[in-house]
Order: structure tokens, then C-alpha cells, then sequence
């Protein structure tokens, strides 16, 4: 028996590694207007670096969700890998089109971090691919569903990652935009660590098993809710609790010397804020 599980956990292991790579041939056939070896060795381009580990970070979390969880007997489970796995990269990508457009649409994302190599961006979209694979790691995660469901729920987590981008600006005293397209890496790190926080919470929000319709959209919008009024909540708590005294805000923006260390530790705030909640719904 200890060595039929063995080889079974060595398939499960080759198709999560065969999953990654077809995702990172998927992503350099869609940016063709850059070489990443390029730009990562011979241009030092930190930037691209961080936007890229958010992709393979997020990459991983989507393919777990196809791979984890009860097993079903080893030719279910394959069934389910060749269907949900190459779907699961279609949703990362598509999705990065979509937060490229829609979260940061104010200017050209490639631009900042391939022209410019802007930390800042670079660790925003970083976030956002984290955030995304969350999102189906959730949506590809439970039982009683289908391709519908894990669509839908997909579809309605990236709303969630958008509309958290509105918050987060509505919510900033400084535009998050201006900040971020000149090289603030400060601004940058803190709205990555929102990003996430709201994909830890939007994860919880669409995993587990598919009840009905009612029931999985009644708990998706008031966790959600949960997700966005933390925003609004923890940036208010952490200048009064991990930062007593010091404007974090002011901080972040300072037009001469932005502190990326303040920037840190929003970011912290926000994830570590986002985890308490989700352990405890």
C-alpha cells in the first residue's frame, strides 16, 4: 500500500510540474514584445522579476487547487487534472489581461516595468497574480460543483480584486496611480498587500462545496463586504496601533523619500488582517 501511494503522489507530482510549464509557455507566447531572459539577466530588471514570481506564485496556487483534496481513485483524479488544470491557466492568464487593464489602467503597465523598471508596478502585479491564483485555488477547490461554478466564481473574485482597487484609491488620501508611475515603491508594496489580503478572503469566499446558487452568492457578497471594509478599517488601525503617532499615509506619499519600510508594513497589515478573518469565519 506505502508504495502505491508513493506512485501515486509521483503522478500527481509530474502533472502539477507538466501544468507549470505548459503556464509559463503560455505566458512567454503571450509576451512576445519582451525576452524575459533579456531583461532579467542581461537588463537586471528587478521589476519583472517581481511581477514574474507573482505569476509562477499564483501559477502554483491555481494549479493546487486542481490537485488537492480528496482524492476520487487515480483515474477521476486524472480526468479532473486535464480538465481543470489547462482551464486553471487559461483563467491566470486572462485574468492578467484583466488586472492589467482594469486595477492599474491609468498607464501602460508594460511600459513601467519593461521600459522603466518600476518596483512599484512590478509589485502590484506581482500581487494581483497572487491574488488571482487564490481566487481559483477557491473556485477549482470543492465538490458538487462543475465548469460553470469555477467560471463564475472566477469571474466574480476578479470583480472583487477590481473593485478592491476602487476602494483602496477612494480610501488613500494620495492618488495611487500618480504615486505608483513615479517610481513610489512604497505605494506600490502597500496596495500589493491589500491585493492579496483581498484574495485570502475572496478564496475562503469561493471554496468549499457547491450548495446552491443562493446560498454560495449570499456567503461570496458579505465576505467580500468583510474583505473591502477591512480595507477602509485597517488602514486607520495600523497608524494608531503598529505605527502610533506617524501618518502612514504621509509616509508613503513623502514627495522626497518615500518609505518603503512603511510601505512594508501596510502590506503586512493588510495580509495578517485578512488571514485573522478568514480563520475565524
Amino acid at each position: 500500500m506505502m508504495w502505491d501511494s508513493l506512485l501515486e503522489t509521483g503522478i500527481y507530482l509530474v502533472c502539477a510540474y507538466v501544468l507549470f510549464w505548459i503556464g509559463k509557455l503560455v505566458y512567454d507566447w503571450t509576451t512576445p514584445s519582451y525576452r524575459v531572459k533579456e531583461e532579467l539577466v542581461e537588463k537586471d530588471n528587478t521589476a519583472l522579476s517581481v511581477a514574474i514570481v507573482g505569476y509562477f506564485f499564483g501559477l502554483v496556487l491555481a494549479i493546487g487547487g486542481v490537485i488537492s483534496g480528496p482524492s476520487h481513485g487515480l483515474e477521476v483524479d486524472l480526468v479532473d487534472v486535464l480538465i481543470y488544470g489547462p482551464l486553471s491557466i487559461v483563467l491566470m492568464n486572462l485574468s492578467r489581461v484583466i488586472n492589467d487593464r482594469l486595477i492599474l489602467h491609468q498607464f501602460s503597465i508594460r511600459d513601467e516595468i519593461v521600459r522603466d523598471q518600476n518596483a512599484g508596478t512590478g509589485a502590484v502585479v506581482c500581487a494581483s497574480y497572487i491574488a488571482t491564483g487564490l481566487v481559483i485555488f477557491g473556485a477549482v477547490s470543492g465538490e458538487l460543483g462543475g465548469l460553470a461554478t469555477t467560471v463564475a466564481f472566477w469571474v466574480l473574485g476578479q470583480a472583487a480584486l477590481v473593485l478592491a482597487g476602487i476602494v483602496y484609491n477612494w480610501a488613500t488620501p494620495y492618488d495611487l496611480h500618480t504615486e505608483i508611475e513615479r517610481d513610489n515603491a512604497a505605494a506600490g508594496v502597500a496596495f500589493a498587500g491589500a491585493l492579496v489580503g483581498i484574495g485570502i478572503v475572496v478564496r475562503h469566499a469561493v471554496a468549499g462545496d457547491f450548495i446552491s446558487w443562493a446560498a454560495s452568492l449570499q456567503d461570496f457578497a458579505i465576505e467580500v463586504v468583510i474583505g473591502l471594509v477591512l480595507l477602509l478599517v485597517v488602514r486607520f488601525a495600523t497608524d494608531k496601533i503598529l505605527l502610533p503617532g506617524l501618518n502612514l499615509s504621509a509616509e508613503i506619499s513623502d514627495p522626497e523619500n518615500p518609505h518603503l519600510g512603511a510601505g512594508f508594513i501596510e502590506a503586512f497589515s493588510y495580509v495578517g488582517a485578512s488571514l485573522l478573518i478568514v480563520w475565524v469565519l
